[in-house]
Order: C-alpha cells, then structure tokens, then sequence
C-alpha cells in the first residue's frame, strides 16, 4: 500500500494531504507521562525497546501518516567520544572551545552511532501498517555544534558565535566532522527502515546570511548530498530564520519545513520544485480543538494541496489538550477531496 507521505514527498497527486506532529511522541500524551514516572528521558532514548514503545504511542491514539523514531538529536554524540546529560535540555561535559577539543574526538565505529535508534526504527518498521511512513532524523551540523560549543542552550548562544568570529577554521573542522557523522547515522536509520529523514537546523537563524554561507552552507550541503545520493528523501527544518528561508529552499531536499512565522503557501509558490512542510503556531493548539480547527482550514486554504505535509511549525507544546490533536487530524480529513484529485498525477508544478 503506498506511504502517503512519501508520494507527497515526490508531490505527487494523492486522495489528501499526509499530517504528522512534531514531537508527536511524547510529552503532552498521557500515557507518555506515565512511562516518565519511571524512566527518565535519557533512559526511555537510550533503549531501543523503550523508545519503540514511544514512537508508536501516537500512532495508537491517532490517525497519523508518519511516525518519527523517539530519540534526541545528540544521540549519534557518543559516537565521537562527547558525553552529555539532559538538564532539561543537553548539557555537554566538556564543551568544545579549542584545537584539542577537536583533536580528542574520537573516528566513529559505525557500529557505534546510535544503536539503539537504529534497533527502534526496526522494531517500528516491523510493527507499523504498511502505509504509514516512518522518519528518522539528525541535528543539523550547526545546530549540534550550538549545544557542543556553547556547552548547554543558552539564549542566542553568545559563546558559539565568538567561536565562530574568533575560530572560524576550528568551526569549520568541527562541522566537517559533524557533517559526516550525521550522514552516516542518517543512512543507517534508512537501512533500518527509516523511509525519509528530516534534518532539525533549529538554531539556523543564528548568523547573518554571509556568515551562514561562509560558514555553515558547505557543510550543510555535504550532508545533503550523502543523504540524496543514498536515494534517501530528505525534509530540512529550519526556526526563526526568515532571512535565511530562500537560501535554505535551494539546497538539495525534497521539501522544506519552516516555523509559524513564515508564509508557507507564498513560500511553495515561489519554491513550486520543493515538498513543504508545515506549519501551525503549537500555541494554537493550547486554545482548544475550535481554534485549532480553525487555524488548520486557513492553512488548508493557503497553501496548495500538491506537495503540502500538514505539521506545526515547531515541536507540540507538553500542556496541549488532545481534543486539539484530534481536531487538527480531522481538519485534515475533512478537506475536499476533489481539489486534491484534480491535480493530473504526472504534472509536478503546483495545482
């Protein structure tokens, strides 16, 4: 049976849009929070079983056509040698702030990268219908360095942008390595199962557009590329980055997602080649199942069916009632299939 998200992916005409949620697996689900009595975040992550537990959660509740495998984007950093914590958010034991820093990592096994995300993608694959699509996904480079230099997050991240400034050929050693690695740990997630991967730059809008391109676009373009030339599609995430929207729609991916603040369907009309992804405030959702319904058929009417992933544009907040999950979904639903169908099945532009 075809994977709906994927022949969205290739914008291909389909009966309805495919919706899924960021951070679907987790912390506003009730039954996730149960689990959390119990095991703390790095243990539910750090154990296939558990986290294919997680990951199928929503699934269980919801008429969703993706799953995204339960993990954290620095789970592949072991690998390398780096250890970290979560306090809430990760917090690196010894940050990465010169030459020696870079020297001690460690050249990765690739036995060694994230076993167990790869176990769970497996686990999920095996269990999941047929037509539900299953992500897996990495920390872009920049965004891992972010945590890695910076040590923790840390508004605007003030010690990785002197790095940056003061070390750019440091930085750029760094990214190389976090390049590869994340290509790496992205093909096997699709040798495990994975159908697509979705690339989270969500400290994107950090620099200016000239340093980004200096500093950051080669590596981000390397990764691409390894990822494409595997067959893998890719979906590449980027928050609070408006200056830097139409420099990501041109590097290689199938579809870009971006967060609330963008104008997702003027961005599909200027970018009509890309898949887009997205893209409802996770407020909204705090307001109840009406003012999501809502929020999600002005969406539905902006944007064009051909090629459109229905999502938040950011992760779904932990207070989020379920009655607005399941409003979003049956919005989704609900639209009129005819506007989907009359799209010519071989004509890729927009409908």
């Amino acid at each position: 049976m075809a994977r709906l998200l994927l022949a969205t992916l290739r914008r291909e005409s389909t009966m309805r849009r495919p919706v899924w949620i960021m951070r679907q697996a987790g912390r506003y689900l009730p039954e996730y929070r149960k689990l959390r009595k119990i095991h703390s975040f790095k243990a539910l992550s750090g154990n296939a079983e558990l986290a294919a537990e997680v990951t199928l959660m929503p699934l269980e509740r919801f008429e969703l056509d993706a799953a995204i495998v339960f993990a954290d984007i620095m789970s592949p950093m072991p690998a390398l040698g780096i250890e970290f914590d979560f306090d809430p958010g990760p917090v690196i034991a010894e940050p990465i702030r010169d030459r020696h820093g870079i020297d001690r990592l460690r050249q990765p096994d690739p036995d060694t990268v994230a076993p167990e995300v790869t176990q769970a993608l497996r686990i999920c694959r095996d269990a999941l219908p047929d037509d539900v699509a299953l992500l897996g996904f990495c920390g872009a480079p920049w965004t891992l360095a972010a945590y890695l230099v910076q040590g923790r997050g840390i508004k605007d991240f003030p010690t990785l942008r002197a790095f940056a400034a003061e070390r750019p050929r440091l930085l750029d050693a760094l990214l190389e390595r976090l390049s590869a690695l994340m290509g790496l740990y992205l093909i096997r997630q699709a040798e495990a199962g994975a159908d697509a991967v979705q690339i989270f730059d969500s400290w994107a809008g950090l620099l200016s557009l000239a340093d980004w391109e200096a500093l950051i676009r080669p590596h981000l373009v390397s990764l691409l590329e390894t990822v494409g030339a595997a067959g893998i599609p890719r979906i590449l995430f980027l928050q609070n980055a408006p200056h830097l929207v139409d420099a990501y729609a041109n590097l290689p991916a199938e579809a870009i997602a971006t967060d609330w603040r963008m104008d997702l369907g003027q961005l599909q009309r200027r970018y009509p080649e890309r898949a887009v992804q997205g893209n409802i405030d996770p407020a909204v959702l705090l307001a109840g199942p009406e003012a999501t319904a809502l929020q999600a058929r002005k969406l539905l009417k902006s944007v064009s069916p051909n090629g459109h992933i229905v999502n938040l544009g950011h992760g779904i907040l932990p207070t989020t009632p379920i009655a607005s999950v399941e409003a979003l979904i049956e919005a989704v639903h609900a639209e009129q299939q005819p506007a989907i169908q009359c799209a010519n099945p071989t004509q890729h532009g927009n409908s």
